[in-house]
């Protein structure tokens, strides 16, 4: 069994790697964040299952999509980007921190398959997993400026 401290461990310490080697841009948490991410928003999405099952999130406004986007191509925020490249990219997050949460407490909870990463377009995007379900919620800020939240949401396999 897998507690809520440990994914939220997990979970911060996964998104930080990600954002430091791959898209080189700091993450700090900020759980005083006093924002919903209400503007048009997109919601990076990636679904697990095997001994726990679940979905990992990360949302953020277009804007800051956009950022990281750029950063991950290597281009100046200034320079155009394709809406589809900038959808890519937030899937790619979703896959990346996956991996890294995995990583991290694949000895503790057993088996875990990895679906391929959505994306959605939309304003108050949110998961849900159904009864008996647990939620860790991070919010951060990228680079001291651009706010996103990360989600974790899993229920451990019933036994049969």
């Amino acid at each position: 069994m897998v507690d809520e401290l440990c994914m939220n461990t997990s979970l911060l310490d996964g998104a930080k790697e990600v954002f430091e080697t791959m898209i080189f841009m700091d993450l700090e948490e900020n759980a005083d964040i006093e924002h919903d991410i209400d503007e048009d928003s997109l919601l990076g999405s990636i679904t697990f299952k095997g001994d726990i099952e679940g979905c990992l999130t990360i949302c953020c406004g277009l804007h800051s999509a956009k950022v990281i986007a750029s950063n991950m191509l290597g281009l100046e925020e200034s320079e155009d980007i394709a809406e589809d490249d900038i959808c890519d990219a937030m899937g790619e997050v979703a896959n990346m921190v996956m991996g890294s949460v995995k990583s991290r407490i694949q000895d503790s909870v057993g088996n875990i398959e990895v679906s391929i990463p959505s994306v959605i377009r939309g304003r108050h995007l949110a998961n849900s997993l159904g009864e008996h379900s647990q939620k860790v919620l991070l919010k951060v800020h990228i680079e001291g400026e651009y706010p996103a939240e990360f989600s974790l949401l899993y229920k451990e396999k019933k036994s049969s």
